[in-house]
């Protein structure tokens, strides 16, 4: 008679992720369902980060002190393998931490604004391991040793990472993160008060019992293709689909819940990126500046920038844009002919100021920017602001084409 191994008990990974999300659910109030779902398949795809190729940071942001961003931290840290929370490290120290023999960590960054507010930029190192460390293949070259005994040697910064804190992220980071958009309770928001040494053992527990489920579906979640919901792609794709491989892992309603919950989180995210206004910037002289008009001095579009109410051109770094800053903003993109997009002179009858050029800008539009609205430009244009002489912006450009002619033929002119 042969023995024969009995088979591991199935778990089953809907039911456990749902005691997850009630777990959340006790000690934190999320602005949305789908941030429940968002941040219970984050948790376990944590248990589960050695079969991915990427692991999108989570982020939980507030306007205001007191928004729960610091509980859902604390949530999070319970149910996640290895974590180590900080609010202050060396990238050095981070590079070591995720090479360590002990696996990789979790690593919870509080009170993160204090790494991205404009007086961090000692923190170049550490900006660069969260952004590099969320795709496996990232690492940094280090020298160790001691003296001239020194040797290059490779670190690794792959590892999950979640994040709380005021204000807002670099584009380059909240682009590699599912946001939560945390807010004040409300006066009927009620959540269990949370005391370490009663709910810790709990969430330890449920931690302990993600990890065997993850043993059981390692091998089919490891280079899973799941598909994504329509028109989740580049980089939002790469974001969700851990997320997602874990819902199909699970199984039951989450991979439905998963898919819904990435289309709105992947669009609440485009809503409120307020990151690139490199695109911000050429969508509104496209839209609210040029209005078809072919070219526009720099003095118009600027005027007209900072009438726009809803706009951040009036407090740039806490002044307004200018000349230079519109320069510098726009010479980051390039014209059809792959140059950088610069003013030039422009023939006008009152002189010859420097300019842009709709033809310069059309390529960064086509590529950058979301399709025109589909109202006319007539209602634009009915309300820009005045320039000098009494003469609208539309009225100058009327002049401007009217003195070069519009003819395919005018010499182009640079200044």
């Amino acid at each position: 008679m042969t023995d024969q191994t009995p088979a591991p008990p199935t778990v089953d990974g809907a039911a456990l992720l749902n005691e997850v999300e009630a777990f959340h659910r006790r000690f934190n109030v999320f602005p949305t369902e789908a941030a429940y779902v968002a941040v219970t398949l984050w948790d376990a795809h944590a248990h589960l980060i050695e079969c991915f190729e990427t692991t999108p940071r989570i982020a939980f942001l507030s306007p205001e002190p007191g928004s729960g961003k610091s509980r859902a931290l604390e949530i999070v840290e319970l149910l996640t393998p290895r974590p180590v929370t900080t609010v202050s490290a060396s990238a050095n120290a981070l590079y070591r931490l995720v090479d360590s023999a002990a696996g990789l960590p979790t690593v919870l960054f509080d009170e993160v604004d204090t790494i991205f507010g404009p007086k961090a930029g000692a923190d170049e190192a550490l900006r660069g391991f969260l952004n590099a460390g969320w795709r496996r293949t990232a690492g940094a070259l280090r020298c160790v040793g001691e003296g001239s005994n020194q040797n290059a040697q490779i670190f690794g910064s792959y590892c999950a990472v979640a994040m709380a804190g005021l204000g807002s992220l670099p584009d380059t980071v909240l682009t590699r993160s599912v946001i939560v958009r945390m807010r004040k309770r409300a006066p009927n928001e009620k959540v269990e008060p949370y005391r370490q040494r009663t709910h810790e053992p709990q969430g330890h527990a449920l931690r302990d019992r993600l990890a065997k489920w993850a043993d059981t579906v390692r091998d089919q979640v490891t280079g899973a293709w799941p598909q994504m919901p329509d028109g989740v792609t580049d980089r939002p794709a790469d974001v969700w689909e851990p997320l997602l491989a874990v819902a199909d892992a699970a199984g039951g309603a989450w991979p439905a819940r998963a898919r819904a919950a990435c289309l709105e989180l992947v669009s609440a995210a485009h809503d409120n990126d307020e990151a690139s206004l490199g695109v911000r910037l050429l969508t509104d002289l496209r839209d609210k500046v040029f209005c078809g008009d072919d070219r526009m001095p720099t003095a118009a579009i600027l005027e007209c920038l900072l009438h726009m109410e809803d706009a951040p051109w009036g407090d740039l770094d806490d002044k307004p844009i200018n000349s230079r800053t519109l320069a510098r903003m726009l010479g980051q993109y390039v014209t059809p002919a792959n140059k950088p997009i610069k003013p030039r002179g422009i023939r006008t009858p009152s002189g010859f100021p420097k300019g842009y050029y709709a033809e310069d800008l059309t390529d960064a539009w086509t590529r950058y920017c979301p399709p025109p609205p589909e109202e006319s430009a007539t209602s634009a244009t009915s309300a820009t602001p005045q320039v000098s002489g009494g003469e609208s912006v539309a009225d100058t450009a009327t002049a401007i084409r009217h003195t070069a002619g519009e003819t395919a033929t005018q010499p182009t002119l640079t200044g």
